[in-house]
């Protein structure tokens, strides 16, 4: 029997109006940062967003999410890709982690090519820190490809 997990995925709340089409495709295909769940049922138990900078959901959605024993949350991709990308990630999920006891992972579907080309241009993710947060989602080209 495979093991379940449980998680939440909270979005940018740019995106608000998002049907989740690409992360859940991902989910589906274990693509992205959903490909360390291979080989594990998966059921996501929450779905929000940020509720805007500078993100006051992330206080309150992770408890109601525990509640639905969440095992992990992930943040949906467009946190990463938008322009500019989000300049809380890293607060979010340190806070997320530190007051819920929940993992948090950055990512949810694959860098879509066409944001994985301006931000490589525009040199976003240079910093160390942005390096280790876009890691969960970055794929190869082909696979880019096929999220744009």
């Amino acid at each position: 029997m495979k093991e379940n997990v449980k998680l939440g995925i909270i979005i940018c709340n740019r995106y608000h109006t998002c049907a989740g089409g690409k992360c859940f495709r991902a989910l589906r295909n274990r693509e992205g940062a959903f490909s360390i769940y291979k080989e594990k049922e998966v059921e996501v138990v929450g779905y929000t967003t940020c509720d805007g900078c500078p993100g006051g959901n992330i206080e309150y959605a992770p408890e109601e999410m525990k509640k639905n024993r969440v095992d992990v949350i992930h943040f949906a991709t467009g946190l990463v890709v938008g322009y500019p990308p989000c300049p809380y990630t890293a607060h979010f999920r340190d806070f997320i982690q530190e007051k819920y006891n929940i993992k948090v992972i950055v990512g949810t579907h694959p860098i879509p090519q066409k944001y994985y080309i301006t931000h490589s241009n525009l040199r976003t993710w240079d910093s160390p820190q942005w390096k280790k947060l876009i890691q969960p989602t970055l794929a190869d080209e082909k696979t880019r490809l096929a999220y744009d």
